[in-house]
């Protein structure tokens, strides 16, 4: 998560304060983490409760036994999954001593990463949220573009809790001046992943990407109709400027770049993320090792909080080096797991994936992805999409660019990756690794 300033050289707020030269601000942020805060206070009443965190899983299946599981799909175009903010927000107010109370008594503000930094930069004056934020709460009717009433009272949230839903593109108020010596304008605001697919210029449906970061998480452009999924994606909002809402069928991955981090952390096998790369061109394959990363359980399309990873077909002929390029390569199977199902919901081709996010430098990685999707892979010459679709989207709002077609121009790819292996080969392949994830479900 994280900000980006959009500097326009020779602007009237570097005119009267050298150096500042700010036109805007946009924010980009991890879209499922919960924080609440006290209305009167400005503190936190509890530490946030990230993404990765699984602790509501009982209580989604208690929702689904009861039946909510349409509704909840049908309105939000999510999952009943722990993955999701709204049962995280509503543990807070069960778990903590005197939250419910003050909740309802308007003494409590909730909000999502975005909503925590704008209101600290504003001073505690802007209590707001974008769409694409607030379509990851399960709590936000993405056809109406609002909170939803009867899904609040499921869940049991006072609405008054909740900050207002804007664009993602807009004046949206301005920083508190003891920040930059002058207010700033706030004008631009997305969940990291939307953020990265606008970066990426994916403005026309049916364009897709893929972030390479903790987890993997693929979006592809549907227009401005939403798609439903029955195939274990998510239904969410892409951005919504101009009076316009484009929506995304999303896959989310909840490991990725974290599996790198479980090779150089907990099995001390890389001493650097850098390293998997270079360890796993030690080896010309995997010598028929699989590596299912399944820490937190498996996201999309398997949705099952309870798998638990594995290392399958483990031989006396398996180093260390087979298990680090196993590791690398269940980043790409996973990623080619909802790319199938995104290409089976929208019923278009996938023309090519754009790819961004740390691991997306690494070049064994990349040639892996085609090989095993049969795709093409696009890695533009910036990988920090995610900032950049921030920066665009603020610069739109604050006149530092003009339009998308302005944006479109701006993009620059530096490599393509072309797919390398037969088709009976990649069959092969993916048989395997269905074999192993189904080893680790349940």
């Amino acid at each position: 998560m994280g900000e980006t300033a959009v500097r326009l050289r020779g602007s009237h707020a570097e005119a009267e304060h050298p150096g500042i030269g700010f036109a805007g601000i946009g924010i980009t942020n991890q879209r499922e983490s919960v924080v609440v805060w006290d209305r009167n206070t400005g503190d936190p009443i509890a530490p946030v409760i990230v993404w990765q965190c699984r602790r509501t899983a009982g209580y989604c299946e208690e929702l689904e036994e009861q039946g909510y599981t349409g509704l909840f799909h049908q309105k939000t175009g999510l999952l009943l999954d722990a993955y999701f903010s709204g049962t995280k927000l509503k543990w807070i107010l069960d778990n903590t001593e005197g939250a419910r109370q003050k909740a309802e008594n308007g003494d409590l503000l909730f909000g999502t990463i975005d909503s925590w930094l704008v209101y600290k930069l504003s001073g505690g004056r802007l209590h707001i949220t974008d769409y694409t934020n607030a379509s990851r709460t399960l709590l936000f009717n993405i056809h109406t573009l609002d909170w939803d009433d009867e899904l609040l009272s499921v869940l049991d949230i006072p609405r008054c809790m909740l900050p207002t839903a804007v664009e993602c593109s807009g004046n949206f108020g301005f920083t508190d001046p003891s920040f930059f010596g002058i207010p700033v304008p706030i004008c631009g605001i997305a969940g990291d992943q939307q953020s990265a697919l606008f970066g990426q210029t994916c403005f026309k449906p049916g364009e897709i990407k893929n972030t390479y970061g903790t987890g993997g998480f693929l979006l592809v452009n549907t227009g401005e109709n939403p798609v439903m999924s029955s195939k274990g994606l998510v239904t969410t909002i892409a951005c919504g400027i101009g009076g316009r809402v484009t929506y995304a069928l999303e896959g989310s991955v909840f490991v990725a770049g974290a599996a790198i981090q479980w090779l150089r952390d907990e099995m001390r096998l890389i001493d650097s993320a850098d390293d998997s790369e270079y360890m796993a061109m030690k080896v010309p394959d995997t010598n028929g090792c699989y590596v299912v990363p399944a820490f937190t359980g498996l996201g999309a399309p398997y949705w099952d909080p309870y798998a638990r990873g594995a290392i399958v077909g483990l031989t006396r002929g398996v180093n260390k080096y087979h298990i680090i390029r196993a590791t690398l390569e269940s980043l790409a199977y996973q990623v080619c797991d909802v790319m199938e199902v995104m290409h089976d919901e929208t019923g278009k081709e996938i023309a090519g994936l754009y790819v961004d996010g740390g691991a997306s430098a690494n070049d064994l990685l990349m040639q892996t992805q085609p090989d095993l999707s049969g795709v093409k892979v696009i890695r533009p010459a910036c990988i920090e999409t995610t900032a950049m679709g921030a920066a665009f989207l603020a610069g739109l709002a604050c006149g530092v660019f003009k339009d998308l077609d302005s944006l479109k121009a701006l993009r620059s790819d530096a490599r393509e990756f072309i797919p390398g292996i037969t088709a009976e080969e990649r069959a092969l392949r993916m048989k395997g690794w269905h074999d192993a994830v189904n080893r680790t479900r349940s």
